[in-house]
């Protein structure tokens, strides 16, 4: 579990606020089965790009490989710094939910984090599929 400060600029629960504002700083999702594999995409006008899905894509195998060799259990979710954004991957009951964010995300604390997961977890997907700003890829 990764943990970091938020930067000063933003305040650290205004991303975390409303999920208005949990969705306007989303330029991509990408759902991937237990596995590790890409089910589905979705992208924004604002990022249309799919790059970053492979860099979790591995991030994922590689968690699935340390997994198996040091019987480690407890993934809850994976923060990964892509350039000027970040990738938070979340595992859920029935497969892995990344996320691309407009801006590096650091949480101020574990609590925070847990609470973005939870969000994470219960949030539709269908919205994506209505959202005006998600597109299938």
């Amino acid at each position: 579990m990764t943990t970091a400060k938020l930067s000063e600029s933003r305040p650290s629960n205004q991303i975390l606020s409303s999920q208005d504002a949990i969705l306007g700083s989303i330029l991509g999702v990408a759902i991937f089965d237990l596995s590790g594999l890409p089910r589905e995409y979705f992208v924004t006008q604002d990022n249309d790009s799919t790059n970053w899905v492979q860099l979790v894509f591995q991030a994922l195998g590689l968690k699935s490989l340390l997994l198996s060799s040091l019987k480690v259990e407890g993934f809850l979710y994976i923060s990964i710094d892509y350039g000027n954004r970040t990738a938070i991957v979340v595992r859920t009951k029935e497969d892995y939910i990344a996320l691309l964010i407009k801006e590096p995300l650091k949480f101020a604390s574990t609590k925070q984090a847990d609470q973005f997961s939870q969000w994470v977890r219960h949030f539709e997907r269908n919205i994506l599929r209505k959202h005006e700003r998600f597109i299938p890829a």
